[in-house]
């Protein structure tokens, strides 16, 4: 109990200074963050082939990590930035946050670590990994292949209370583009990452008010179309006793493809979440919908959006450090924050 309040002590004072050294931006590009970051810095070893095919080992036997991916990556990069935080361990890490309590596949991003570490020990970020394995995952579901920026290191902080800044699935869409600007994304941005939730899935607790007690009325959210409807109740029976899911895309053909077929079944009232659904009835978002259900481009724009996330807040240079194990500081860091 007393190493783990240390640990907690050594990564509050550690905050104070990353959260202004992550403010440091290279030349580069986004960040200071470069493609090929790690050509030739591990011998003939191609780090993002050992990630690559690493990850595909664990997606074959579970294919739901790849919308798990993908929401780690944006819970780790919209909290103090791109820097893995959200992988350390501790009494009150950002693991430990209600926003965080269902995030998963820590075990997939263990695997990749573990497999760089035998051929390059010591090199590559787990923040990098968090990248390059996300953007693996999204390729593996049909998505496209966009080249990802690396040079990331990982922070050395981890604090629940950080977590306060993840938009709630409550959120307004223009509260949301105001979360998304502070972190230098447009509206844009935030829609096409939204895109995200063209694979995956939600737990009927959250939208049991929409199917039955929409606004304390007692009725559906009148904006759902009455066939989604039917067919989510049979579901998410009202007195169910099991939190089941539902499709985040409910166009069964395409539910477990990266593609705009999400953005063309909420331009239907076919949104499964409320925010999602609001996406295309906001008129500051829903042209940009539109727009997106008719283009040809989508997963190229959503791998950019990608990258643009993934730049934020990195830290690069000598700031922070390449952890041993992507749960815990290294044991020299947490040292030299101590003293």
């Amino acid at each position: 109990m007393a190493m783990a309040n240390t640990k907690a002590v050594a990564i509050a004072i550690g905050f104070v200074l990353l959260n202004f050294a992550s403010q440091c931006y290279g030349s580069y590009g986004y960040g200071g963050l470069q493609y090929g970051f790690y050509n030739g810095k591990c011998q003939a070893s191609d780090v993002e082939a050992i990630v690559r095919n690493t990850v595909y080992s664990k997606f074959l036997k579970d294919r739901t990590i790849a919308p798990a991916l993908i929401r780690m990556q944006f819970h780790d990069c919209f909290v103090n930035g791109c820097d893995a935080s959200i992988l350390l361990d501790g009494p009150n890490s950002e693991k430990t946050a209600p926003p965080n309590l269902s995030v998963r596949g820590y075990d997939v991003i263990d695997a990749a670590k573990s497999a760089v570490e035998k051929v390059c020990p010591g090199v590559v970020s787990c923040a990098d990994i968090i990248v390059m394995a996300t953007r693996d995952v999204v390729s593996f579901n049909g998505g496209g292949r966009y080249s990802v920026q690396t040079g990331r290191r990982d922070g050395t902080v981890s604090l629940a209370q950080n977590t306060r800044i993840l938009p709630p699935p409550t959120a307004s869409v223009s509260s949301a583009i105001k979360t998304f600007a502070q972190k230098g994304l447009s509206a844009t941005d935030m829609v096409y990452l939204l895109g995200g939730h063209t694979i995956g899935v939600a737990h009927c607790s959250l939208i049991k008010d929409r199917l039955y007690n929409f606004k304390n009325t007692g009725k559906p959210d009148p904006t759902m179309d009455l066939a989604l409807l039917s067919s989510l109740r049979r579901t998410c029976a009202q007195n169910a006793t099991v939190d089941r899911t539902a499709n985040l895309d409910q166009n069964p053909f395409s539910s477990a493809v990266v593609d705009k077929s999400f953005y063309s079944q909420i331009m239907l009232h076919r949104g499964v979440l409320k925010f999602d659904q609001d996406l295309a009835l906001d008129s500051l978002t829903k042209s940009t919908v539109a727009a997106i259900s008719r283009s040809s481009d989508f997963t190229t724009k959503f791998g950019q959006a990608m990258v643009k996330m993934g730049a934020i807040q990195v830290l690069t240079g000598k700031q922070g450090e390449i952890r041993k194990s992507c749960r815990a500081v290294n044991p020299l860091t947490l040292t030299s924050l101590i003293n």
